[in-house]
This record gives structure tokens, sequence and C-alpha cells, in this order.
């Protein structure tokens, strides 16, 4: 029936897709004026007024000051506004459970960290995610209602099929069949579940180095080795949500691994994931190999070996940067990405030295050459891509002012 809202073409979609072109115009360039977001939307004047005063009085703008220095009469400044929604976002490993919530422009209001030691949680997981939750409200100064949506990372992935986590045997207490059942009962917003690389890939698809690119693979190396594959644009998860779980791949190099998930290892893990570095360096002769976990290790071995240019140090980089080619050549040869993104700390660490030592081998060994970057997102990028994720959602529905 012609005129019903929601059909194409109507004048309650069209406003409403003004509107969405408004707000998200505020929010990509921060306030302007109404003159302003009538050059940027097309609309007329008048159409521009009507637009702000409906969105103003929805409460998803306000008036935050005026233009000054500019000749003529000072015209008013409008902006998001920030308390329209808030959404959280949780990143979470088998040490800790680190929470955010940030409010509808994107800007982080309250974090919390919540240490979960042990192979044996001390409290069920259900009160852990709580209360990482409740800490990162408290500390925004809001209420858990008020949280519109929740995006928890974790390693693995969620498998759509049965609801239970594979790939992460690693991550204690979050393996019950009825897990998911139990945290949707017990928070009052929704909740999605993401792999933690794949957020990763999302904060620097909207935020880093892979911005305005709809082809890309992302690989991970901190405590887990791991990718994300992003195609047409939306992350590839796979059929069980296993995409991107190279650290299994079979490679050169390397004894082949039988169970790979009981041993929550595989060939490219174990050739060139963080644990290998310091016994490779040791093999190589480096004398000040650090003590202690083996990503911290790992970090700063590579950091160290980018800043010589000869001896060991150096030949740990070069072995390194071969060993992190052979397993990132089959990913390009069966996906020819346009770009591939290098993250995680024992990656980031080594800069554009190790960056162009891996671009190089990588040309050597695979027919695609995709160009090679280092990411961008270097605090907190698994929990800022869940708060991205969220954001995203949160901002598709409050922004719609269709209904």
């Amino acid at each position: 029936m012609a005129g019903t809202a929601g059909t194409p073409g109507t004048p309650r979609v069209l406003r409403a897709m003004n509107d969405r072109a408004a707000l998200d115009l505020l929010l990509e360039h921060g306030p302007l004026s109404r003159t302003r977001i009538g050059k940027l939307t097309g609309l007329s004047k008048p159409t521009a007024s009507q637009l702000l005063a409906r969105l103003e009085a929805a409460g998803l703008v306000r008036v935050t000051g005026t233009s000054e220095g500019r000749p003529g009469p000072n015209a008013q400044l409008y902006a998001i506004n920030p308390t329209a929604a808030y959404a959280a976002g949780l990143d979470v490993t088998p040490h800790r459970i680190r929470a955010a919530v940030a409010d509808i422009t994107g800007r982080t209001v309250g974090e919390y960290e919540l240490p979960t030691p042990g192979r044996r949680p001390a409290h069920p997981v259900v009160r852990q995610v709580t209360d990482a939750l409740d800490g990162a409200v408290k500390a925004a100064g809001l209420a858990r209602p008020d949280v519109h949506r929740l995006v928890i990372g974790t390693p693995g992935a969620f498998d759509p099929n049965t609801g239970r986590l594979r790939y992460a045997s690693h991550l204690p207490g979050w393996h019950s069949p009825a897990l998911l059942e139990d945290l949707a009962a017990a928070l009052p917003m929704p909740v999605e579940y993401e792999n933690d690389v794949n957020l990763v890939a999302i904060a620097e698809q909207r935020l880093g180095a892979a911005r305005g690119h709809a082809d890309f693979v992302l690989l991970w190396n901190q405590e887990g080795l791991g990718a994300a594959l992003v195609l047409g644009g939306r992350l590839h998860r796979g059929w069980t949500g296993g995409a991107g779980e190279v650290g299994f791949l079979p490679v050169p190099g390397t004894p082949l691994v039988r169970q790979v998930t009981k041993a929550n290892s595989g060939g490219y893990q174990e050739l060139a994931g963080s644990q290998a570095l310091p016994k490779l360096a040791r093999e190589l002769g480096v004398e000040d190999v650090p003590a202690g976990p083996y990503t911290e290790a790992a970090t700063t071995l590579v950091a160290r070996a980018a800043d010589h240019a000869s001896g060991p140090h150096r030949e740990l980089l070069r072995t390194y940067a071969t060993r992190l080619a052979t397993g990132l050549a089959s990913l390009v040869s069966v996906l020819d990405p346009e770009l591939v993104v290098l993250s995680g700390s024992a990656l980031t660490a080594g800069g554009e030295v190790l960056r162009a030592l891996v671009q190089a081998e990588l040309e050597e060994l695979a027919a695609a050459r995709p160009r090679l970057v280092v990411g961008d997102v270097h605090e907190h990028p698994v929990l800022r891509g869940a708060l991205e994720s969220a954001l995203a959602a949160t901002r598709d529905e409050v922004f719609d002012t269709s209904r």
C-alpha cells in the first residue's frame, strides 16, 4: 500500500535517510553548522533546519556552541549528543577480562580490568563477565541498563551451529554448552560474541591501516598466532567460526601436529608463534634472551632485533620474517588479498624493519603480491574492535528515525 512506513521513496523513509546521513557526517566531522550540513547533504536550508530540529527533539543532536572568526553573524554548531546511547566491549583472555564503555560518539567513558588467573576460575564465567562489565559501567558513572549492546571478544569462536566455544581450549570455564543462555539471562542488553583477532581487523578497518580496503588479511601474533579474513568488506568467519585459525595451519619446517584442537597448536604456531622466538634466539646465539612470559619475551626480542643491523639479532629477525612469510604464502595464494596488516605485539614491535623483511620474503614465496603494512591501532586493539562492533549496531538502532 502506497504511503505506509517502510515503503521505499515515502517521505518518512526519505527523512530517515537524510537524518542518518546528517548523523554520520556529524560523527565523521564533529560539530557542524546548519549551512554546512545542508551543503554536505545537498539539502536546502529550510530542510536542513527541519532535520536538525527533528534530531534535537529526538535527543540525538545538541547545540554545542557557535562558529567564530568568519564574516557575518555566528552560526550555531550542532554535534551528536554523546549521551544518546552507550555500548560496551569485553576482551577476554585466560588471565584477565578488560572491559570498556563508550558513548555513541565512540569516546571511551569507563574502563575496568578484572584479573582471572589460574586454570580453575575462582568464580563462574557469568559472574566474571558481569563483574567486569559492572566495573566499566561504574567507572563511566552509569548503570548496567544504560548499556544498549555488549560485544565480547574471546580467543577461538562460538560455533553458530552448536553454541560451543571452539579453538580455545586454553580459556578455562568458557566451554559449558549452556554458557550463552546463562549470559543472556544475566545481562539486560543484546550480547554478541566475536573472535578476538576478527575484532582487531574491525578496529583496523574502521580506525587504522585497513581503512578504505574491502579485501585484506590481518595476521596477529601475540599470545597466539591467528588471522582475520575480510572479503568484500565483510568478515569471513567460516562454517564453524574457525576461519582465520591459522595457528593450526600445517607448514614446512615443523613436524605435523596431530589432534591440533587438543594440543591447541599447529605447525604455523610452532614455527612462528611467540613461544618459538626465545628458543630460536638462543639457537642463533642471542645472549640476552629475556626471561618471563613468552609473549613479553618475544616482543622484547623483536624490538631489540629491529635495532640491530647485523649479528645474531638481525639473523633472528630475518629467520622470523621467513617463518612468518611461509604461512602467509599459503593464505595469499588462496585469497589474493589487496592488503596484509601485521598486528599483535610480536609483529608491531619489529616495525618497518620487520615489515620490509616479510614483504621481501613473501614476494619470493607467493605468486600474489599484496602490500604489507603494520597495524595502526596499538592501544587495546581487541577491546577497541569490540567497542566499534557494538557501536555500529547501536547506531543502526538508535539513529533509525523511521520508526
